[in-house]
């Protein structure tokens, strides 16, 4: 048979950030433990790396917030604030609101489609309960908004917010829910329509109602106790 040449290429990734994203997803879905003491020479046997890029890539860990390096001591990783979800998604939903915005110029028919295929799958995985594969949907339905609005920082910025979302959700911080469904189509016909003022509103009220989710999630957590 031919070999296919319209197809993506997988990304080539350098040592360290194969072992950066390694790390970072295991501190998220909680193959590392919050508090877990990381030792150099254990994450490069299991990655197959030298002890260079693991270095390298705790050091941008530290940065972003999931790991604490005390030199001369030991590297762990951070505990988990489920209440820092009221300070994670406020600046997250005002980036969120600003890519709707943006976006609008470069909406075609075939993005359209694809942002309602998109909450279609959504809206399935809700209804089966599939919570895990709604998280993922839900990020590649904004981050194809965020790639229509073509501004490298927002893109960097929400990458690293996003993250500590999914962390957040990992640890039961953060609830998706059926409003989400409706949220995502209005915020679709407000981009066809241009009216970008609206559409940043209802993007932003998207993210923000997961905090009022939050405190009626502890809310019910005490009453059971």
């Amino acid at each position: 048979m031919p070999i296919p040449i319209n197809y993506e290429k997988p990304k080539r990734l350098t040592a360290k950030e194969n072992a950066f994203q390694q790390i970072q997803q295991w501190i998220i879905d909680g193959t590392l433990q919050p508090a877990e003491k990381l030792n150099d020479n254990d994450l490069a046997k299991a990655l197959g790396v030298s002890r260079t890029p693991i270095r390298e890539s705790l050091q941008l860990l530290e940065v972003r917030g999931f790991v604490e390096m005390f030199p001369g001591k030991a590297t762990q990783v951070t505990e988990v604030d489920k209440d820092s979800i009221i300070d994670l998604l406020p600046p997250l939903a005002v980036l969120q609101a600003l890519s709707a915005e943006l976006a609008i110029p470069h909406l075609t028919e075939e993005t359209i489609d694809l942002l309602e295929k998109t909450n279609e799958e959504f809206a399935e995985a809700i209804h089966s309960k599939r919570s895990l594969d709604a998280l993922r949907i839900d990020e590649k339905f904004h981050q194809i908004i965020i790639d229509l609005a073509n501004n490298s920082y927002i893109d960097s910025m929400v990458s690293n917010l996003q993250a500590h979302v999914r962390r957040l959700f990992f640890h039961n911080s953060i609830v998706l829910t059926e409003s989400s469904i409706q949220e995502h189509q209005d915020i679709i016909q407000l981009m066809k329509a241009k009216d970008g003022e609206n559409a940043s509103k209802i993007m932003r009220e998207n993210w923000l109602r997961a905090i009022e989710e939050f405190h009626a999630l502890e809310k019910d957590e005490e009453a059971v106790q």
